[in-house]
């Protein structure tokens, strides 16, 4: 990992938020490039006043700081900057991505990260439906995404973790202040099998002006987020109105026409939201993301030259996921041979393996057909 120092300095000088430390990164390419520009050069980046370039410029680590470092260190705590590899790479797109992150837990690369959010005072079916579709995601190998507050959040890690997957909280609070504390055995848990993160200092207390900040990040971090129950006004909309900003999909649950904490996710259906009633519907909506590599186009390329079998599976295969199984049955094959051939598939990077054994072409090959070639 890289030293954070750098980061927490530029962040700790007063004036400088999360949006003006993106901005002076990316024009000056680092941290500590910042820290040493001239004042002129300072002044050049938008945001950036006199007064500002000059604070930048004569800035130190504070003391507290570097304790903070330490005490990170002292308690088996890990800190992220973007310019980490394990920094969560959907972040890296947002327009104010967090300087540092603080974490517990083992990060691991981020499978399908797919964000699960809604009321804390659910339903009885807000709950059941939120495990059942969190543990649906954790088996199909996604990661699932919350807040770890009451209600939906909390039955969402717990559905992830039942269903033996992974699962990534996001605090609004520092890590000696872990809230709700009704969830203490919860944030260990999660950290045995995933991480909990949080952008704010050891002390920092869960005031309400975090959780907006917080929800940035689970928003930002997902290819799409979730909302299962929530009232008008709620704090999950603010995440759903986030990812919406951030070019991400949003996803609702319906619920029942007389309940309160359905209200929101109802409005958002309305917006344009999908509609969702298992995790396969998130899968084929999030597919040409995932299959998509960066930076590749997404128009129809021309095929290589392929076997007869192999010409029969691509064939088989539309953009939308379809499980190995149904592929077998409708092509009245054995798993042995139809795994070998998708296999060749994908390392010619015709087909992508998506999670839950299945297969889906990749975007650039979405309208290719057999007379291309």
């Amino acid at each position: 990992m890289n030293d954070p120092l750098p980061w927490l300095t530029l962040k700790s000088v007063p004036g400088i938020g999360n949006l003006l430390c993106a901005r002076l990164v990316r024009h000056f390419g680092a941290p500590q490039q910042v820290l040493n520009a001239t004042i002129e050069a300072l002044a050049q980046v938008e945001g950036i006043t006199p007064r500002l370039a000059r604070a930048i410029r004569g800035h130190r680590p504070p003391e507290w700081v570097l304790r903070e470092i330490d005490q990170a260190a002292r308690n088996g705590h890990f800190i992220l900057t973007p310019s980490d590899d394990a920094y969560p790479a959907l972040l890296h797109q947002i327009p104010d991505p967090p300087p540092v992150l603080f974490c517990h837990g083992r990060m691991g690369p981020l499978d399908c990260p797919i964000a699960v959010v809604g009321s804390r005072k659910a339903t009885r079916y807000g709950l059941s439906t939120t495990r059942r579709l969190s543990a649906q995601l954790a088996e199909m190998g996604a990661t699932v995404v919350s807040g770890m507050a009451l209600g939906v959040d909390t039955a969402a890690h717990e559905g992830a973790l039942d269903g033996g997957g992974r699962t990534i909280a996001v605090l609004g609070s520092g890590f000696n202040r872990v809230y709700p504390t009704q969830n203490k055995k919860l944030f260990e848990r999660i950290a045995a099998n995933g991480c909990v993160l949080t952008e704010f200092f050891a002390a920092a207390e869960p005031e309400a002006h975090h959780f907006p900040m917080r929800n940035r990040i689970i928003s930002g971090m997902s290819l799409g987020t979730v909302v299962v129950e929530a009232a008008r006004r709620s704090g999950s909309l603010i995440t759903a109105r986030l990812a919406a900003e951030q070019n991400r999909e949003v996803f609702a649950v319906p619920g029942s026409v007389d309940a309160p904490t359905a209200r929101g996710t109802h409005d958002l259906i309305k917006q344009g939201a999908k509609l969702v009633e298992n995790a396969e519907d998130i899968l084929v909506e999030i597919a040409p993301q995932l299959t998509r590599a960066p930076g590749s186009p997404t128009g129809a390329r021309s095929l290589p030259k392929l076997s007869a079998l192999e010409l029969t599976l691509f064939n088989a295969i539309d953009v939308y996921p379809v499980h190995i199984d149904e592929l077998a049955q409708r092509l009245k094959m054995g798993i042995g041979p139809l795994s070998g051939a998708l296999s060749q598939l994908e390392l010619k990077r015709i087909v992508c393996q998506l999670p839950g054994k299945h297969f889906a072409r990749h975007a650039e090959y979405a309208n290719a057909k057999d007379d291309t070639w």
